[in-house]
């Protein structure tokens, strides 16, 4: 390993592994999705909203997922701990399996505080248990830190070797990109300027086209969220990261950017969130589990799709344009 990564296994769902065109007789056919990041990738109980969303809007569908990533990570840093092997494990013999175990586990030997090789093995291990080939990645999504606005160069470069790593295994790259500097921790008065928002659209659209990949905009989102509904919070008061409404509000735009339609009228109506602080709370001494009353619910979904609609219409003009 180049980097050591302090690395947790953020929520795992994972059961048989089938493709979603293949699924056994009687059996429900099941979308697999793997989410590579940080903080942001976890919490306001974004992955398991997505999956209840899935199953929710298709019926007989099985989602499984994995979400990966550690404090402050960067998909650099993914990219250089060794990251792409979960994405590639589908395509390895059992023999390299085999190797890549052996590998991780003398890496291991000679730095037992390699949290990144630990986590790995622990997965690897995992996918030999099931008796089975591994099945593919249907989507990968690809969230980092603090490096997808400005030019993204940085991001762009990772996310393109990644997004190779994942079309060669036969899954779709997805960029979910966050927007920690424009989520709101009280009520607005009026919603932020929208320059940078779209400057910042804009620039991942044409990396998107540029690898094929599809987008969670949640800037773009954000940014309708406090116009049509400034009373919404999007992060806690005593934490920067988002909070349940924000993972919702994620969670329906991956609805929205893996099957290309609206999560509008959904009947999913909670988000937990996966960190406990103090009594078992949520960051600003809430419950950890959220119920949206009905309005917000219908509100939050129609939002997500307007915001993701908005995005894929710039990115259409944006391709048009050149």
């Amino acid at each position: 390993m180049r980097r050591k990564l302090s690395l947790a296994i953020l929520t795992l769902a994972f059961c048989a592994a089938l493709p979603p065109t293949a699924g056994q007789a009687g059996e429900p056919k099941t979308l697999r999705v793997l989410f590579i990041g940080n903080s942001f990738t976890h919490r306001g109980g974004m992955p398991k909203a997505v999956k209840e969303l899935v199953e929710a809007g298709n019926p007989g569908l099985r989602f499984e997922f994995i979400a990966y990533g550690g404090t402050g990570a960067k998909l650099e840093r993914h990219w250089g701990g060794g990251t792409q092997n979960l994405v590639s494990i589908a395509g390895r013999t059992a023999e390299e399996r085999r190797a890549a175990i052996t590998s991780l586990r003398d890496a291991l030997a000679k730095d037992p505080d390699d949290a990144m090789a630990k986590t790995q093995l622990a997965q690897h291990r995992k996918f030999e248990q099931l008796g089975a080939e591994p099945g593919k990645w249907d989507f990968v999504a690809l969230q980092s830190y603090g490096d997808d606005h400005g030019d993204a160069a940085l991001y762009a470069e990772y996310a393109e070797k990644f997004a190779k790593a994942i079309k060669a295994q036969g899954g779709r790259a997805v960029l979910y990109e966050t927007t920690p500097g424009t989520m709101n921790a009280k009520p607005l008065t009026a919603p932020p300027r929208p320059d940078a928002v779209l400057a910042k659209a804009k620039v991942i659209a044409a990396l998107a086209d540029r690898i094929d990949a599809a987008v969670v905009p949640m800037s773009m989102v954000a940014l309708r969220c406090q116009t049509v509904r400034p009373d919404l919070t999007l992060r806690w008061i005593n934490d920067s990261h988002p909070n349940q409404t924000m993972g919702y509000l994620t969670a329906c735009t991956f609805y929205a950017a893996m099957f290309n339609r609206t999560p509008e009228g959904l009947a999913v109506d909670t988000a937990t969130d996966f960190k406990a602080f103090e009594g078992g709370k949520d960051a600003d001494g809430g419950p950890l589990k959220r119920t949206f009353s009905p309005k917000d619910r219908a509100d939050l979904q129609r939002i997500a799709w307007e915001g993701f609609r908005r995005f894929q219409e710039l990115r259409k003009g944006a391709g048009q344009a050149k």
